[in-house]
């Protein structure tokens, strides 16, 4: 079982990121080294979330570089 339970988003890899290491041999981000499909959807959810935010940021630094003169 693995021991992965964090919420950080960007450095997975379909399960894994780089912290916490599991009786599988390498970190994981689910409780098993085999994640069902409805972790993975969680885990999409999650990650698209993320990726949502940070293309906000950057829209909003966009818009503060052009406002600059």
């Amino acid at each position: 079982m693995c021991c992965g339970t964090g919420s950080h988003h960007g450095s997975w890899h379909w399960g894994h990121h780089h912290g916490g290491f599991c009786a599988c041999g390498g970190p994981s981000h689910f409780g098993s080294c085999f994640p069902t499909k409805e972790e993975k959807v969680t885990w999409l959810e999650r990650y698209l979330e993320g990726l949502q935010g940070e293309a906000k940021a950057v829209e909003e630094r966009i818009a503060a570089l052009k406002e600059e003169k």
